[in-house]
């Protein structure tokens, strides 16, 4: 009977033993799946990155030209909140476990992902080991290496509409506290450029209670008013003196504009428009400002918000000063039956010649053999546009003459000339940076590789 209950308990035994190697292993084999299935979606993720980091770099939209992120791969835990929350797409993405970046150039330096990473492993940069960006020497009052000249917005480094906004209303903070009292200056702050920094800037200037006056060389809105009438800004939630939160996700540059004008006028707040800033040197205790059209200014204080961007680039050829030539694209809905030449490769020239395509005959004249650094929206639609032949593009070529009813271009290393009728000419050769003008005004200037402008 013993040796009988002794079988039956090692029998019992063996059956649980059994089973739990079969629920053991069965429970390894799903484990082992998983992983397996995990890996391989991680090797085609990867797969996928590294295909759209060869496309960018073949683009050349690899390298960054401003502000962009840089991850730690020490630090990143692959949470993806870095992806997720970029409104661009495509400038991260996972390679190998890692945040890494893919198309650094078109990346906008919003900082969404620096703000998302939870384990801080993003810092935000400007310029490379290969490419220095040049950049004027600020602190974290936003004041230069000369007491009482502050620098807000995209100038100091940081772009983005919303960013540029609440530096305006940062550094105007800041000086507030540099201002005298019984000064012989007229005002306490000349507040150079009226874009959105420049806008923030004299909403806080006001509720501050300064005397201030607020110049801007072109209009109300400064880079963004050049923008095509059409064109989106996209920008995100900014806190908007005098105003309070502004939520704009998706705009067009004219609600920005009229949002901004309205906030202007509530407040009896205006700008001098057309007027041109040409000098800032230091007298006694106060600034001197003179502008192109020799007026002078005294100020306590003097903010300069006026962008990279600076005066647009010209061409230095025969005819550039006629009438007919432009270097921004205003209501192009307004403009038809025209012989137009756009000159440029960039997003602003391929934006402005697509708007013109419709109702004129455009032709556009690029340096280049091909186009570099689009965004892939604009690359697709321009050459959706050649294949319609809605557009003729002239690769290689430059403006030679410009006339009153035509204009000659000519072909790189070659002697051959393209005459054409011509009626409008628009210029988008970028801008010349406002490097002299800080210069003489005493500012420093240092360029900047790969140097840190945001980290944790």
């Amino acid at each position: 009977m013993d040796k009988r209950n002794l079988l039956k308990n090692i029998l019992y035994k063996m059956d649980l033993l059994l089973e739990e190697i079969i629920i053991y292993g069965s429970v390894f084999l799903l484990c082992l799946l998983v992983v397996f299935i995990y890996i391989r979606k991680q090797k085609r993720e990867s797969r996928i990155v590294e295909q759209k980091i060869t496309q960018a770099k073949a683009d050349g939209l690899y390298e960054p030209v401003s502000l962009h992120p840089v991850v730690d791969q020490h630090s990143c835990i692959k949470s993806g909140a870095c992806i997720t929350v970029c409104p661009e797409k495509d400038i991260l993405g996972i390679r190998n476990g890692k945040a890494t970046v893919i198309n650094a150039s078109q990346c906008i330096g919003h900082g969404a992902c620096f703000h998302a990473c939870p384990t801080q492993a993003i810092s935000l940069c400007i310029g490379t080991e290969k490419r220095g960006v040049e950049l004027p020497h600020v602190d974290q009052n936003f004041e230069t290496n000369v007491p009482g000249i502050f620098i807000a917005g995209e100038l100091g480094g940081m772009g983005l509409i919303r960013n540029a906004v609440e530096q305006g209303r940062q550094a105007i903070e800041n000086l507030t506290s540099c201002i005298k009292k019984n000064s012989k200056a007229k005002y306490d702050v000349l507040i150079v450029g009226a874009g959105p920094a420049g806008i923030s800037a004299s909403l806080m200037a006001k509720k501050n209670n300064l005397k201030f006056i607020t110049l801007e060389q072109d209009s109300l809105g400064g880079t963004v008013f050049s923008f095509p009438r059409s064109k989106i800004v996209m920008t995100s939630p900014m806190d908007l003196p005098l105003y309070g939160k502004v939520k704009l996700y998706e705009t067009s540059k004219t609600e920005l504009l009229e949002l901004w004008g309205d906030v202007m006028n509530k407040n009896e707040i205006s700008v001098s428009e057309n007027t041109k800033v040409e000098s800032i040197e230091k007298k006694h205790e106060f600034f001197s400002i003179r502008t192109k059209n020799g007026e002078e200014y005294t100020s306590q204080t003097v903010l300069i918000s006026i962008g990279r961007r600076g005066s647009p680039r010209k061409l230095n050829v025969n005819g550039e000063q006629l009438e007919k030539v432009a270097y921004r694209l205003l209501e192009p809905e307004n403009i038809s039956n025209k012989n137009i030449l756009v000159v440029g490769g960039g997003d602003s020239a391929i934006e402005s010649a697509l708007l013109l395509a419709d109702q004129n005959k455009v032709t556009l004249s690029y340096r280049n053999n091909s186009f570099n650094r689009l965004k892939p929206k604009n690359s697709e639609r321009i050459q959706d546009a050649i294949a319609q032949n809605k557009i003729n593009v002239v690769y290689n070529s430059n403006i030679d003459l410009i006339q009153e009813n035509s204009l000659t271009l000519s072909i790189t290393d070659s002697e051959d000339k393209i005459a054409l009728d011509n009626d409008l000419v628009y210029i988008f050769a970028g801008g010349e940076l406002p490097s002299q003008f800080l210069k003489n005004s005493g500012i420093q200037i240092t360029r900047k590789f790969g140097d840190a402008m945001l980290k944790h």
